[in-house]
């Protein structure tokens, strides 16, 4: 019945959802854990009637039959507690299938998000979640309900050996709560200082060229330090709470144990019980209390999946719905940008603010602005990557936002300022790890962005590794084959935000020749650029400043009006002030 409430109390998430639906094989394990309890009597059994019979009788043929009987339950009760586990994994892999998907694109809209909590701590989080639920401690949660089974009939032995067993267990679970209570805190504090102390190490070793060059290893290394401090101190002092009451939980446990020995002792020796029974209080007590020992050695790791869970819980509400998955037709190009208004999350500044215009199909748009003016941001709105605050951006009439991520890139092809290139080889970033496309295709990619000469003197080609964010490549080779990459399938719709930015004087010449075979060849193109030649095709100009339209109209008009704004005005000549009517008056009657 708990089981149920802890499960109609789920999120509605795909997370949640996964759990709520895991009640058939935690029925079915807990079905296994009842067999797996009774044939566990078979124990006590076992030792009563060797020392209450066997001993007595010195009855081989009944010591060797009992003994037979006895371990073929044992066989039994391992292989049931082979398939509770089997059954438990098995699970545990289908929540993996079910939810990694979601939580690897919630990652994902986390990081486009600006999320600084955005890191792929998350995957380790599920993994760790995944292996606790279906681990040692979870498998100890299905023998909990069977402890009352083992309780009853050392009550039925004797009342006081159920009363020190009970005494014991309730101990137990007290000393397990405050052991949670005393050293929560602690390990959250511990655990949340090393995540950051690991996304720091992360952030400095991706800019380790610079690091080196200005020689800031040093101060880094303290900060690094304060949050490698914070995760020592605190865990340490999680480790000594914890560690002491583990001490106190063990002597408690032996204690018990003592303790159910002696009065076993003393009831035999009052002549209350078989002798027999000494051994057998013995092993019932222990296993009455096996499932809270169980759980309160795996606090720790318990604890871990609680957080991993509430992590889990608060990235997958964060993360953007599931996008329709109806197709659209590749679009013909038309872009409308209406009322959009944008500021990044934490900022209160409107990045961009207003912003209106309309491109036609088969149209070149250029976008000039000087550095802040939102440039790159409206980029990241007109590939969907951001959703608008108000307003929206529409490609023939449809939401880039709300267009299904696929579909959308197959029509899509977006090159960012900073090109980074994925581990792997040459082909593969060109064919955007994608399946089924054809060698054809990734070729004719690449000679429309002018890089094929450039692929074929590199060492193996096509197939030449470029390593994890392409380190293997310079950052203008980079930037020439992130441009095939996005003219791959003739995309209907192109940005490009400061392709030139890396470039030499040929690959500035290869840029302009795809941006004219794009062109030809019917699609819709935005440039972004701080350099005025790579206009040259351009049908229409757009001037942002503070996140505003400026200027918007054809590129002739506007050029004409920023180099007309960019020339120095003639100094103003100053008019012969006049006389004072008094003074001229004065001049006249001298005469």
């Amino acid at each position: 019945m708990k089981f149920l409430t802890f499960l109609s109390n789920l999120p509605d998430n795909v997370l949640g959802r996964a759990l709520r639906d895991g009640y058939k094989p935690a029925a079915v394990a807990f079905m296994f854990s009842l067999v797996s309890n009774v044939l566990y009597l078979a124990l006590p059994l076992y030792t009563y009637q060797i020392y209450g019979r066997v001993m007595v009788s010195q009855n081989q043929a009944t010591l060797w039959m009992l003994t037979l009987v006895t371990l073929f339950v044992f066989a039994i009760s391992s292989v049931i507690d082979d398939f509770r586990a089997r059954i438990l994994i098995n699970y545990g892999v289908a929540l993996d299938q079910r939810v990694s998907g979601r939580v690897f694109t919630g990652l994902f809209d986390a990081a486009v998000r600006g999320d600084p909590g955005a890191r792929a701590q998350a995957l380790r989080d599920l993994d760790q979640f995944r292996q606790s639920l279906t681990g040692i401690a979870a498998a100890a949660f299905f023998d909990v309900p069977w402890i009352p089974v083992f309780l009853v009939v050392l009550f039925l032995i004797d009342p006081l050996v159920g009363v020190i067993t009970v005494a014991a267990a309730a101990a137990l679970f007290a000393l397990a709560v405050l052991q949670a209570r005393a050293t929560q805190g602690a390990l959250k504090e511990a655990n949340e200082a090393a995540l950051r102390s690991y996304g720091f190490t992360d952030a400095a070793l991706r800019n380790g060229e610079v690091v080196r060059a200005m020689g800031m290893l040093p101060t880094l290394g303290q900060a690094w330090a304060r949050h490698r401090q914070v995760t020592i101190e605190r865990g340490a002092a999680a480790a000594e709470a914890s560690n002491m009451y583990t001490d106190i939980i063990k002597a408690v446990r032996m204690g018990a144990q003592v303790l159910i020995i002696a009065i076993g002792a003393y009831l035999i020796i009052e002549g209350k019980i078989h002798s027999g029974m000494l051994f057998a209080n013995m092993i019932l007590a222990s296993r009455a209390l096996q499932p809270i020992e169980k759980i309160v050695g795996s606090w720790d790791p318990l604890n871990n999946m609680v957080r991993a869970y509430e992590r889990l819980n608060s990235l997958l509400a964060k993360a953007e719905p599931p996008s329709s998955a109806t197709a659209l037709p590749r679009p013909l190009g038309k872009l409308s940008v209406e009322g959009v208004n944008f500021a990044p999350p934490g900022m209160q500044r409107l990045v961009l603010a207003n912003v209106n215009f309309a491109v036609d199909p088969n149209e070149v748009l250029g976008v000039i602005g000087p550095s802040g003016a939102g440039k790159s941001t409206l980029a990241r709105l007109l590939v969907g990557i951001w959703r608008p605050l108000n307003g929206v951006v529409r490609l023939d009439g449809a939401d880039v936002f709300s267009w299904d991520r696929a579909d959308f890139g197959r029509h899509v092809g977006y090159l960012p300022q900073d090109t980074e290139l994925f581990a792997g080889t040459v082909r593969n970033n060109i064919a955007r790890f994608r399946e089924g496309v054809t060698d054809e295709e990734v070729v004719s990619a690449a000679q429309l962005a002018g890089v094929h000469e450039l692929i074929l003197r590199m060492p193996k080609g096509y197939d030449t590794d470029v390593g994890e964010g392409g380190v293997v490549l310079s950052a203008g080779q980079r930037q020439r084959v992130g441009l095939a990459r996005t003219l791959l399938g003739n995309p209907a719709f192109v940005v490009l935000d400061e392709p030139n930015a890396n470039l030499d004087a040929e690959g500035e010449d290869a840029l302009m020749r795809a941006i004219d075979a794009m062109k030809a060849n019917g699609a819709t193109v935005v440039i972004i650029s701080h350099k005025p030649g790579v206009f040259r095709a351009a049908d229409k100009m757009l001037v942002l400043r503070d996140g505003r339209v400026e200027l918007f109209g054809p590129r002739d008009q506007v050029m004409a009006r920023l180099v007309k704004a960019a020339q120095p005005q003639p100094p103003q000549q100053q008019p012969v002030p006049t006389p004072p009517p008094t003074e001229v008056r004065a001049v006249e009657g001298g005469r």
